[in-house]
């Protein structure tokens, strides 16, 4: 009887296991993506410290506010979806600076 209620117990838990280990691996996945599309735009520099600071600071908050959506997406942790809503806000508001930045200077 107490092998039945193990074997029971173990045959209920697939399905959860394997639910779990799809959504990692979907998350891992959007990880990959929000890395690789951050760092295909980081590539061309011009030269200038200042020009080239803005143009790479862009694609790199716009990796962290992509990175943000997947904990948003996939993560169950109340404090980090919590940083990731705040991280979200921050970089949109410092994209739009850098942008700002990057039209009165001729970008």
């Amino acid at each position: 009887m107490k092998y039945r209620v193990l074997f029971l117990a173990l045959v209920l838990a697939i399905p959860s296991a394997i639910a779990i280990a799809q959504v990692n691996e979907e998350a891992t996945k959007a990880f990959k993506q929000a890395h690789g599309k951050m760092q295909s735009m980081m590539m061309d520099l011009s030269g200038d410290p200042d020009k080239d600071f803005a143009m790479m600071m862009i694609p790199h908050h716009e990796g962290a506010i992509d990175m943000a959506k997947v904990e948003l997406q996939f993560g169950k942790d109340p404090q980090l979806r919590a940083m990731a809503e705040k991280i979200i806000a921050a970089q949109e508001s410092e994209i739009a600076e850098l942008k700002k930045w990057q039209q009165e200077h001729s970008m």
